[in-house]
């Protein structure tokens, strides 16, 4: 029997008193205690929100018993791994938060190439625990990104190209529905739950271990960035559009637009200066990725060229000072086609008229291993597109940049208006036009994912995310529980 809340919450101050769940072994934070403020602190520090309890789990077990209670007490549920989306997803007000972030443990069976991975995990954790062997699977390019987020959207990172998304390495999950039940879903069992699960997002439960399929990789790769100056970019795109066109899978590439972040090995006369960067990584032989990158780096005259045989683990963490906790973000992006000149003209006139130093756009070239993958396969959506594009506004707390810069990915992003080729779940932001979760997945794919969220979320508790409504829901969604 649940431990119902001592006294009633405050609602308007949040002056909580001593909230029990039974059983429950983790650490429960609500307003009154020291921690509150750090615990409510998700990556984007533009979200201020204050959830009634967070429930800090140790198990999976917690996550039942908090989901159990959530719906028993109609509260509000967020999920939180890693709390790295942009949307600010991971946090809730006046509700409870699942919070698996003291859940980090990674276990490797080399064997096998298999690894398991609890929720609240980050990608620099699997790194650090499969690079000794010599493997890894798709994660991301930053090692502070949440496995479950990135996961459940898809998986976009340097390896896709080779070795496919994140959900196509995804073999199976444990997963807590809304009906407070542990399950494992998999393509044996709970099939369609586990289809929705690679690439449905957050809708479908509390997912509390993955488990991946592994690849040869590193730990030494041919990997880093060349840079050319932002008046370059028009050719350096033409080009680029060209060189990656029949690009061996191997390669992985994205491109980022905006000032050279002050970066160690990144020299002081560079910094801040508009710049075209080409990161690159080569999931295959050293030698072979000299080879092929030769023409890519004889292009012009770069202004540096930073490509060269380094540890995995340590490229996949090289972006994070770039894009650290607390600071401000607002993102618009969408999937592009293949270069045409008149979409690299859009591209290079706003690419580089932001006002934060911070800001900047990225575009990452997915095709190969994505688009083999047949559509429908998996939930994730829009996989023969050519590039996914994220135009992202930054700016450090007390700077005056963000009306402006949220206004420059506004512009850049209408003016890629007859371009889109539907979105990347995970790049979509917090004040989204509904539709656009549609957008996401293709009418097909959204259709049955409404279906299976139907069968296992009836009421629509897990709606704190990029939401697909279950069908036949004609109210405002509510967390009480089913019986």
């Amino acid at each position: 029997m649940m431990t119902p809340m001592t006294t009633e919450v405050d609602r308007g101050n949040m002056k909580s008193a001593v909230v029990e769940i039974d059983g429950f072994r983790g650490e429960l934070i609500n307003a009154g205690h020291a921690d509150y403020d750090i615990a409510r602190a998700v990556w984007n520090g533009a979200i201020d929100r204050r959830p009634r309890l967070i429930a800090r789990c140790i198990g999976a077990a917690d996550a039942v018993k908090a989901v159990r209670f959530a719906r028993d007490h109609n509260l509000e549920i967020a999920i939180r791994g890693g709390g790295h989306n942009v949307a600010g997803t991971a946090v809730c007000d006046d509700g409870i938060v699942i919070d698996l972030s003291a859940m980090r443990g990674v276990r490797v069976d080399p064997a096998n190439r298999r690894a398991w991975v609890q929720g609240g995990a980050l990608w620099g954790d699997v790194d650090h625990e499969t690079q000794p062997y010599g493997l890894a699977t798709t994660g991301g390019i930053v090692s502070h990104t949440g496995v479950a987020g990135l996961t459940l959207g898809g998986g976009v990172g340097w390896l896709m190209r080779k070795h496919g998304l994140t959900v196509d390495n995804l073999l199976a999950v444990e997963v807590v529905t809304a009906d407070g039940e542990l399950l494992r879903a998999s393509e044996r069992e709970h099939p369609d739950l586990f289809w929705a699960l690679r690439g449905g997002g957050g809708n479908f439960g509390v997912v509390t271990s993955f488990e991946f399929r592994l690849h040869s990789v590193g730990p030494i790769v041919l990997a880093g960035p060349i840079l050319w100056d932002a008046t370059d970019a028009g050719e350096v795109l033409r080009f680029y559009r060209d060189f990656v066109r029949d690009a061996r899978v191997e390669l992985g590439t994205v491109v980022r637009f905006g000032a050279a972040p002050p970066l160690p090995v990144i020299p002081a006369n560079l910094h801040w200066r508009p710049v075209i960067m080409v990161g690159t990584c080569y999931a295959g032989p050293v030698e072979d990725g000299e080879q092929v990158l030769r023409p890519l780096r004889a292009f012009r005259t770069p202004l540096l060229d930073l490509v060269g045989p380094t540890p995995y683990v340590g490229f996949q963490s090289a972006l994070d000072s770039t894009v650290a906790h607390g600071w401000n973000y607002y993102w618009k992006s969408t999937h592009l086609p293949e270069l045409r000149d008149d979409l690299i003209d859009v591209i290079v006139e706003h690419a580089f008229s932001s006002s934060s130093p911070r800001s900047y756009a990225a575009m990452f070239h997915l095709k190969g291993a994505v688009g083999r993958v047949s559509e429908g396969a998996t939930a994730f959506g829009n996989r023969q597109a050519s590039h996914a594009i994220t135009l992202d506004a930054v700016w450090r707390p007390g700077e005056d940049f963000g009306d402006r810069d949220t206004a420059w990915t506004r512009r850049f992003f209408a003016a890629l208006g007859r371009f889109r080729e539907g979105v990347y779940v995970n790049f979509l932001g917090g004040d989204e036009d509904p539709a656009r979760v549609r957008e996401a997945y293709g009418d097909a794919v959204y259709d049955r994912l409404v279906d299976v969220k139907t069968t296992y979320d009836p009421d629509n508790a897990f709606h704190h995310n990029q939401n697909i409504r279950p069908g036949g829901l004609l109210r405002l969604p509510t967390a009480g529980r089913r019986h």
